[in-house]
């Protein structure tokens, strides 16, 4: 995802009034009057604020004094929690009832399967909805192997690319991302596919974050010490803050009601 730094912890998102057409003339041979437009923006813009997502951990000083080699125990605790909280992070910026992408899907850009089951047209479907220049798609990890079941059916197999150094499936060029926060839930087990375009000049979905934090140790997140207490236990504070925002209603679009447990009999 793209980031965005802020610098009081709000950002407004402008947005164009899509109802208002920008007037232009076309073909402009005589002098005839040249149509005065202009871009027309919302009177009251949505502000997001930057959610806190935090966690104090206590190390035993006797701990981090005998049992520090080979492996720092301070550092280990530290990068555990964090680990934790960048989960955790990932979770809200999917699922928060404020700013989480799948809360923030307009009614226009939502589908559902055909009849269930994640196929290819379904896919194609999704692209009809963010078809400037799509980033990626987002799912669970049962969700694309239901996808690759029915391209496999078909004999259409998705390519794979590799990113990051590892490999994803594919379906007309574009990845798709697994993630366990996009839930499978129900008796029958359905979710989501989400298609995503990212980045502030794409006006499509972006991050945001705060810079310049005390103890920062990466975009938005810090590491702060805040002392050693009667009994010997010295304490950390973690903090990350953080929020997302969707520029333009057609930067993501969501698939619905996609049943990821059929499997199929082959002879």
């Amino acid at each position: 995802m793209d980031w965005k730094p802020l610098e009081a912890g709000i950002f407004r998102r402008n947005r164009v009034v899509e109802e208002k057409p920008i007037e232009v003339l076309c073909g402009h041979v005589d002098e005839s009057e040249i149509p005065e437009t202009y871009a027309e923006y919302e009177t009251a813009p949505r502000e997001y604020r930057l959610s806190s997502i935090n966690a104090l951990i206590n190390v035993q000083t006797r701990i981090g004094d005998l049992f520090s080699n080979p492996y720092d125990q301070v550092r280990e605790q530290l990068r555990v929690t964090i680990e934790g909280v960048k989960e955790r992070q990932e979770n809200e910026l999917l699922n928060n009832a404020d700013y989480g992408l799948i809360n923030n899907v307009p009614d226009s850009q939502k589908i559902s399967t055909r009849k269930g089951s994640p196929t290819p047209d379904d896919l194609d479907e999704l692209l009809t909805k963010v078809w400037k220049e799509p980033s990626f798609f987002l799912a669970h990890p049962r969700t694309i192997a239901a996808f690759g079941r029915e391209c496999t059916r078909r004999g259409v197999p998705p390519p794979s690319v590799t990113l990051f150094g590892s490999p994803f499936l594919t379906w007309r060029g574009i990845p798709l991302i697994p993630t366990d926060k996009i839930h499978v839930t129900g008796k029958v087990p359905k979710s989501k596919i989400l298609l995503i375009r990212v980045g502030e000049r794409k006006q499509g979905v972006i991050g945001l974050f705060q810079p310049g934090l005390t103890g920062e140790q990466s975009p938005g997140l810090s590491v702060r010490f805040t002392g050693i207490d009667n009994r010997g236990r010295a304490s950390y504070l973690i903090s990350l803050y953080c929020a997302a925002s969707v520029l333009t209603d057609d930067a993501i679009a969501a698939l619905e009601n996609v049943e990821v447990g059929n499997y199929h009999e082959y002879k």
